[in-house]
């Protein structure tokens, strides 16, 4: 399988939540009705759905992919912080919203980052209409560490001046998140296009800060409560693709999710990082592949 190319073509469709446009990718295969089997790839931070392009360029022969970019995030409106909360609630209740209006059945979630806590969020509220769940390097509970290079980042006045000013935390990202490759020029500015300014960068920012250091946290609870409802979600077949060298989302949270959902595949990629999409594509599209397959059998 051959690893994706930085190619992303896909024209961004628009949904209004909340007076705000929140961009889509949304690709079916010739010949299929409204109910074909959904890919819903669902972004973290400080990516978009391009993240996903391989995801496309391998699978949408034999899936709906739908991707979405979060409010703030790709190609969606970035309004200011005193317009829009960017609560982790607030990002799950919008891909709600927009399952519902699409009225996406038999989907397999995809979610990376902090998909997996916005993505998680909607199978949870709409369990009917999951039939599985794919995680890579993610987490869905109250951070059991953060990282100083995250914690950094929250600093007062100079975390923002670094974030929004200078674009240091994707500029990092593009070869932080990496461990096996370097990531090549043509796909990091492919991952860094949307987030060009000061004005761009707002959830980039707001992510950052909505990581809860305290059970006072808006988000703190809203974590707590999905952590809960985890094992409700047992039942569905569930694959965990990880790069075992992530230094965020580190193999603690690949057993955290293994100890609720015991029958869970697990895809351990030893020497690959946080961006395991990026990092180990081929590997990764394999174990997608392989188990979408098993689950239609």
């Amino acid at each position: 399988m051959p690893a994706p190319d930085s190619r992303f073509e896909i024209p961004a469709a628009r949904f209004d939540v909340g007076g705000h446009c929140m961009a889509y990718r949304d690709v079916r295969p010739a010949g299929t009705g409204p109910d074909a089997a959904t890919i819903l790839c669902v972004h973290g931070n400080p990516t978009w759905s391009y993240y996903y392009r391989g995801v496309f360029q391998t699978l949408a022969d034999r899936y709906r992919i739908v991707a979405v970019d979060h409010i703030g995030c790709g190609e969606s409106d970035k309004p200011s912080r005193a317009d829009y909360s960017y609560a982790l609630a607030d990002h799950q209740a919008n891909l709600i919203a927009l399952i519902e209006h699409l009225d996406l059945r038999r989907v397999h979630l995809l979610a990376h980052d902090w998909g997996g806590a916005i993505g998680l969020g909607s199978v949870v509220a709409r369990k009917e209409r999951f039939d599985s769940v794919m995680l890579l390097n993610t987490a869905a509970f109250p951070p059991p560490y953060v990282p100083w290079r995250i914690a950094a980042c929250r600093t007062p006045v100079l975390g923002t001046a670094a974030v929004r000013g200078l674009n240091a935390f994707a500029r990092a990202a593009v070869t932080m998140a990496m461990n096996r490759n370097r990531m090549s020029p043509d796909v990091a500015k492919g991952l860094l296009r949307p987030y060009d300014s000061w004005d761009h960068r707002v959830a980039i920012d707001a992510f950052v800060r909505d990581i809860p250091m305290t059970r006072r946290h808006r988000t703190y609870q809203t974590l707590v409560d999905l952590e809960n409802a985890l094992p409700s979600l047992s039942d569905l077949p569930a694959l965990l693709v990880w790069g075992m060298k992530d230094w965020c989302f580190r193999p603690e949270c690949l057993r955290r999710f293994q100890s609720v959902w015991p029958s869970a595949e697990a895809v351990e990629i030893a020497d690959a990082g946080h961006y395991v999409l990026e990092d180990a594509p081929e590997e990764t599209l394999s174990a997608i592949e392989s188990f979408l397959a098993d689950v239609a059998k």
